[in-house]
């Protein structure tokens, strides 16, 4: 079996270059959608790159090298300074600091390593190893740095907020009247009337529609991430023939309904939510409860949950009255979006780790809802937007008056430890299935009481640290079931500070772990500015706490007993704000086109490119509005529209005139995201698992260290890499650091950041994957299974083409491949396992080419 299975591997690789390079690349390029996979970014810093600068690299040279190497230094050391790119190009006395793609070259990193005991920067306490990788990659990215160029920078004269409110995005929206057009009858929608407007005054024409079978693909992968059956297109090109309008509508209405439409949405907030079942950094603890904010989303997105509503229970669902213990626990697991965020265990300073926390929640809070990077003022008056450092405070007052419950424990050197929060006992919520018997209990008991008698009767400072920490993970185990056996119901979230909260004092202890959160030695309360974003720095005065001057007349009323986040949420969700209804309807269009109408989708300030079709944009904001808010009824007004259902060949004037698209005269093609990618191979080979799972692999790890902890990683790995995980993608377990390799190859996530667009990258290592990666040899296996009863090759062939494609195949495509099975039949020729045995590694040979390939992989 294994010899037959290496001798497969070899065989497909001459399948790949046999069938991919002819048969199915081909008709590809015919649609034209070779001209949009491979885009130079040129010199340019992409906005992952900034996201990248701006929270992991610029607040570390702030906090740690300004004091000695910035232009306001009183002398500066070596004559280096590192406040500008320039600088840190430029270097001192001992050359260049940084060179862009070399970090071999430049002396940063071999500063921050401490290599050379003169050099060693910071020189009191090498940073942490994170932090050097960090600028490892950044460095290898480029050393992408927005301190320089043509773009202006704002003085100090230039934060007059009176101005600032005349920029386009702190303007409300307007209600322009759709334009005229010269082609009357092309138009569908207001959307169409936009577009097509914009088009003629360029002398551009749309494409003509695409095919029945391609648009229903496109329905199908944009609204519940699966692609449709091969009925289900036969079905569809019947009725488009009938009545085109009547079948769309329909077909949108049932997708919209499905229970896969949440999971396919879900997933766009999550990235945005920067959701991960781990802490990362150096110290990456597991959050076991992570699983229930994951599906909070999901469901959020089936019911339709009014958008403005989503908004108030993720910032302040625990603030709001509820009328049964289902509502309030649901409101409560939402709040998770604000306890999810990275989190450094090992920080030993706990006001810089309650800092660093608060500056996380604004850093979320902010370009999630509002699509601006308020946390970039930490450190001074933001560099392009109306944002002044108090601005920032103001915010972070109110995140500091809220205590934020994560469920760590104390081990080893994580320090900052938190409790979870438990739900109402008699809430109709998922629970795990998953009991602690007596026995069992009684065996975590005895752990624990042996655990603490060697730490006891052993003097050795590191055996007792060691103890210590055990003694916590299996405290927080045996405390996370009832006395009955049945897993309490616990959640990540926040909840605002009583006076002087303590944790790990009498009373039940969910993840505390007997250990200590700093609260500032204060509850509810306004914070001061910090010099430079240097926790040792406050200054005297304390800002009051509220929002961002720029976007209200007058300041918001914080009440005194309360930490603001309702408040807070409530100005945010208003249908008076200019940001928020903009920004979400933006990534609807993201998704749906391909290409924000503000194309800088996580930035509506004044270093983002301003809208394409500004009238559009304020279009959709109004009508986002005006029916409540309801994502499932924009997204239905987009897709019916007539330009949504464009073919994706290109034209010589759209080419010349517009190349990049931006003013939509076609549908760009699209690889599918990596999630939709293994789902749709689950789907076509009939293994995929449609009822969704109750927890998490992590959850089922229970509490504890990532890094240190071989078994509570290798069983994470197990569930990822499991046969038998054939739920879909959002299932699966998302661990800082461990990400699935089939996601983080693909352009997943990464969820250390906030992603609101994900970028496509094209590389070898994507192709190695497809041809060697056991899922997919498996879903191939699976395919060629379903298709064995078929009688000749032609008619096998043409089965396959319909599992995968949903199509029949051309005759030139039947005689391709009956061509290539014959000549693989002669390869494999009698080896062993059997003549059904080859004959099936055949078949799955033929089947894996065909998930491969450009025409599956791409959405057109």
């Amino acid at each position: 079996m294994m010899v037959l299975a290496s001798v497969s591997r070899r065989m497909r690789w001459c399948l790949s270059l046999a069938l991919l390079g002819g048969l199915l690349l081909g008709p590809m390029r015919v649609e034209g959608q070779d001209s949009e996979v491979d885009e130079s970014t040129g010199a340019s810093i992409s906005a992952e790159q900034l996201r990248f600068f701006e929270a992991k690299i610029r607040p570390i040279l702030v906090e740690h090298c300004y004091e000695c190497h910035a232009a306001e230094s009183d002398e500066i050391g070596g004559e280096l300074t590192v406040d500008t790119r320039a600088g840190l190009l430029r270097g001192g006395e001992r050359g260049p600091a940084v060179v862009p793609g070399n970090p071999r070259r430049g002396v940063l990193l071999e500063a921050l390593r401490h290599v050379d005991n003169d050099l060693a920067m910071p020189p009191d306490q090498k940073l942490p190893r994170q932090v050097i990788a960090d600028f490892e990659q950044w460095i290898e990215m480029g050393a992408p740095d927005p301190r320089e160029g043509d773009a202006v920078v704002v003085d100090h004269y230039a934060i007059d907020l009176e101005r600032g409110r005349e920029f386009w995005s702190f303007q409300p929206p307007r209600a322009v009247a759709a334009p005229e057009v010269t082609h009357e009858a092309w138009p569908r929608t207001e959307v169409d009337r936009y577009l097509l407007a914009a088009m003629e005054a360029k002398q551009l024409e749309p494409v003509a529609d695409a095919a029945p079978r391609v648009l229903l693909r496109r329905l199908s992968f944009d609204l519940i991430g699966l692609p449709p059956t091969a009925a289900e297109v036969a079905d569809f090109e019947q009725a488009y023939a009938a009545d085109a309008e009547t079948a769309i509508a329909r077909t949108v209405d049932r997708l919209l309904d499905s229970p896969r439409f949440g999971e396919k949405w879900a997933r766009h907030w999550l990235d945005v939510a920067r959701f991960a079942e781990s802490t990362g950094s150096t110290v990456n603890f597991y959050y076991p409860q992570a699983w229930r904010y994951r599906d909070y989303v999901i469901a959020a997105f089936n019911d339709d949950l009014p958008y403005d509503q989503f908004i108030l229970e993720q910032l302040a669902g625990d603030l709001l009255e509820s009328e049964s213990p289902e509502l309030q626990a649901r409101r409560t697991v939402a709040t998770g979006f604000l306890a999810l965020g990275p989190k450094t265990l090992n920080e030993r300073s706990g006001l810089k780790f309650e800092l660093d926390v608060a500056d996380e929640q604004i850093d979320v809070t902010t370009q999630a809802f509002l699509g601006l990077t308020v946390a970039c003022a930490r450190c001074h008056d933001h560099k392009f937007d109306p944002i002044p450092q108090v601005d920032y405070y103001a915010l972070a007052g109110i995140f500091r008056s809220t205590e934020t419950c994560y469920g760590t424990v104390s081990f080893i050197n994580a320090q900052r430890v938190s409790p979870l929060i438990e739900l109402p006992a008699d809430a109709e919520l998922a629970r795990v299935d998953q009991r602690l018997s007596s026995r069992e209990r009684e065996q975590l008991q005895d752990q624990i009481d042996s655990t603490r008698e060697s730490m006891s009767s052993t003097q050795d400072p590191l055996q007792r640290f060691f103890a210590s920490g055990r003694v916590s993970l299996l405290q927080a185990k045996l405390d996370s079931y009832d006395e009955d056996g049945s897993p309490r119901m616990l959640a990540m979230g926040v909840r605002d500070k009583p006076a002087a909260r303590r944790f790990g004092g009498p009373g039940r202890r969910f993840g505390g772990g007997g250990g200590f959160t700093y609260d500032g030695s204060r509850s509810i309360g306004d914070s001061p500015v910090y010099l430079r974003g240097e926790h040792e720095r406050p200054a005297e005065d304390s800002v009051p706490r509220g929002t961002l001057q720029v976007m209200v007349s007058t300041p918001l009323d914080m009440p005194r007993q309360s930490s603001g986040r309702l408040e807070l949420a409530r100005w945010i969700a208003s249908r008076d704000n200019p940001l928020t209804a903009r920004v979400m309807v933006n990534r609807l269009w993201l998704q749906l086109y391909g290409r924000g109408l503000v194309p800088t989708v996580d930035d509506f300030g004044a270093a983002g490119q301003p809208p394409t079709h500004p009238e559009l944009l304020d279009h959709l904001a109004l009508e986002f509005v005006a029916r409540d808010w309801s994502v499932k009824q924009m997204i239905r007004y987009l897709v019916t529209s007539r330009a949504y259902r464009l073919g994706s060949a290109t034209s010589e004037a759209g080419q010349r005139v517009d190349p990049d698209n931006r003013l939509q005269w076609r549908m760009s093609p699209r690889r599918l995201d990596a999630e939709l990618l293994r789902d749709g191979m689950l789907a076509v080979s009939q293994q995929l698992d449609v009822d969704p799972p109750v927890g998490s692999a992590v959850g089922s790890a229970g509490e504890g260290p990532v890094n240190q902890s071989f078994v509570l990683r290798n069983s994470v790995t197990r569930a990822i890499n499991d046969p038998e995980n054939v739920y879909r993608s959002i299932y699966l377990p998302i661990v800082r650091d461990n990400l699935p390799e089939s996601l983080g190859l693909f352009d997943g996530a990464d969820p250390a950041l906030i992603t609101v667009e994900r970028p496509q990258t094209t590389v070898a290592s994507q192709g190695l994957f497809l041809l060697n990666n056991e899922f997919v040899m498996r879903a191939a296996d699976a395919t060629a299974e379903l298709t064995q009863d078929e009688e000749s090759d032609e008619s096998r062939v043409v089965r396959v083409f319909e599992l995968v494609f949903a199509r029949q195949p051309s005759a030139a495509e039947v005689q391709s491949a009956t061509d290539f099975l014959t000549a693989y039949r002669a390869q494999v020729g009698t080896g062993r396992g059997g003549s059904t045995r080859r004959e099936n590694e055949v078949w799955s040979a033929f089947c894996q080419a065909l998930l491969v390939s450009a025409e599956f992989q791409f959405r057109l």
